[in-house]
């Protein structure tokens, strides 16, 4: 992972130390070693963060509930920082919140086939979850980080999308459309409570992907082309391949997700997290196959093949970063090409 930013520099002694941040815009930041919480913190995204966060010098506990996320995700590091529990527990979530100075909430329902195949679930989870966190953080007077998604944005119309830009969403029909609409209430809640007192960020991710993220993906269309051409079978496209989304390596994300926690000029703001890069999906099924050099061939289905009847796929999707550059300093670093090359040393590592 790449410290520190472009423009920025960073002085930390030791572990448990203050850490400096110095950032050309808003001058010097000082945090103590603080204590963070992170929901979800045994899933992919989460589990990198806490990395970060462990590298800054920080404290870390990491509550999850392990129904996506994993053990084997926080394996190099003290067992003990895991406790296993539910955001909609409201008595579990309340401690450990009271434990934290700084709680990042990426404890969620994701990706496209859960959403699908546990609507109902995935709302209760993502709103009465996310409704505990922030009540709780309001309560403790922690600061939150709340992890939302591009999602959000439904079927956009401008590009680059901006984070003051319209929302389309399509019917309450189709259940796809519920995650982005969960997700949307979770960031009214948390914007609602700030004339409250609530310190809180919110951070959009974009496409996130890279080591730690299993073959199923949560949605993930990189995870699944490279566990496809890992294991020979057929990279399944879906529709003709021309949908374009931009892709951001997950030591990215989690580096925009600590800055929005410990950059002042983020509180109270949404930014987007990721790169500007498009590729469609035809296009990345190629590349994945030729640099894990697979024999795989690519395979076209239609979305109703996978999904099922009324499934609707946004064609493009393209953050403006320009918020996130200017308030946090943030800018993606790792190449698609470099990504999935790390992407591929890991699963050859953890494998074979």
């Amino acid at each position: 992972m790449a410290y520190p930013p472009k423009g920025w520099w960073w002085l930390q002694i030791s572990h448990n130390v203050p850490t400096v941040v110095v950032t050309p815009r808003s001058g010097a930041i000082v945090w103590s070693t603080v204590r963070c919480l992170v929901t979800g913190g045994a899933g992919f995204i989460g589990s990198n963060l806490v990395d970060v966060l462990i590298e800054h010098g920080h404290s870390v506990e990491v509550f999850d509930n392990l129904s996506t996320g994993s053990r084997d995700n926080l394996s190099h590091l003290d067992p003990g920082l895991l406790t296993v529990g539910s955001i909609l527990d409201p008595v579990a979530i309340d401690a450990a919140v009271s434990r934290s100075d700084l709680v990042f909430h990426l404890a969620a329902a994701v990706g496209v086939k859960y959403i699908i195949d546990d609507p109902l679930g995935s709302i209760r989870t993502n709103v009465r979850g996310t409704e505990e966190v922030l009540d709780a953080c309001l309560r403790h007077g922690a600061k939150v980080v709340l992890a939302s998604t591009s999602e959000i944005y439904g079927r956009p119309t401008k590009f680059p999308i901006s984070e003051n830009d319209d929302r389309l969403l399509g019917p309450t029909t189709v259940s796809r459309w519920s995650y982005a609409t969960s997700k949307g209430i979770d960031e009214h809640m948390a914007l609602a409570m700030v004339p409250a007192g609530l310190r809180c960020s919110i951070v959009r991710y974009f496409n996130s992907y890279g080591p730690r993220l299993a073959a199923n993906g949560y949605g993930s269309v990189v995870a699944t082309f490279i566990g496809q051409a890992m294991t020979g079978a057929p990279l399944t496209v879906l529709g003709d391949g021309s949908q374009q989304r931009c892709f951001t390596y997950v030591g990215d994300t989690a580096l925009g997700t600590y800055l929005a926690g410990v950059v002042d000029a983020g509180q109270g703001e949404p930014f987007n997290i990721g790169s500007q890069n498009e590729i469609d999906m035809a296009t990345l099924a190629r590349t994945v196959v030729d640099v894990t050099g697979s024999t795989s061939e690519i395979r076209f289905v239609s979305h109703a093949e996978k999904f099922g009847q009324g499934f609707e796929d946004p064609n493009r999707r393209v953050p403006d970063v320009t918020k996130a550059a200017q308030l946090l300093g943030f800018e993606a670093q790792v190449t698609l090409d470099q990504g999935i090359r790390r992407v591929i040393d890991w699963w050859r590592a953890t494998r074979g």
